[in-house]
């Protein structure tokens, strides 16, 4: 299993605070011999007419050699995890997690919004400091 992200624990008390259940750590994602370990897996009600949603999380601290680097990377795991899990699950969502001021510095160039978009990459924006989720952008 890969290691976790430097914010794994803050994204996911986050998360928690956001009314959701965290049902895996990792989540485990088969599809015939391949296995991947995307970050996390978490579930909230919606109501008793309305059922419940779920989603899979692949949090990213982005402290590698280069924020480029780290963004190909990231794109990378999404976008292998999102075939997958549309397979595995097809009514679950998958979001990349990321603090807000990598957010605003990675996320905020213009390059960068254009092809989170093409994409269609969802975002989940974390607040470090007070574990708190700060914006959901799909």
């Amino acid at each position: 299993m890969p290691a976790r992200d430097a914010i794994h624990d803050t994204v996911r008390n986050a998360l928690v605070k956001d009314g959701w259940t965290i049902t895996d750590d990792p989540y485990i994602l088969e599809y015939e011999d391949l296995v991947v370990y995307p970050d996390l897996g978490a579930d909230r009600s919606l109501g008793a007419e309305r059922g419940s949603e779920r989603m899979v999380i692949e949090v990213k601290s982005f402290l590698g050699r280069s924020s480029i680097y780290e963004l190909e990377h990231a794109i990378g795991q999404y976008l292998i995890y999102r075939i997958l899990l549309s397979i595995r699950d097809p009514n679950c969502r998958l979001f990349m997690a990321v603090a807000r001021d990598i957010h605003e510095e990675v996320f905020g160039n213009n390059a960068v919004r254009l092809i989170v978009a093409e994409l269609a990459i969802r975002l989940l924006v974390i607040d470090p400091k007070h574990e708190e989720v700060v914006e959901w952008i799909e």
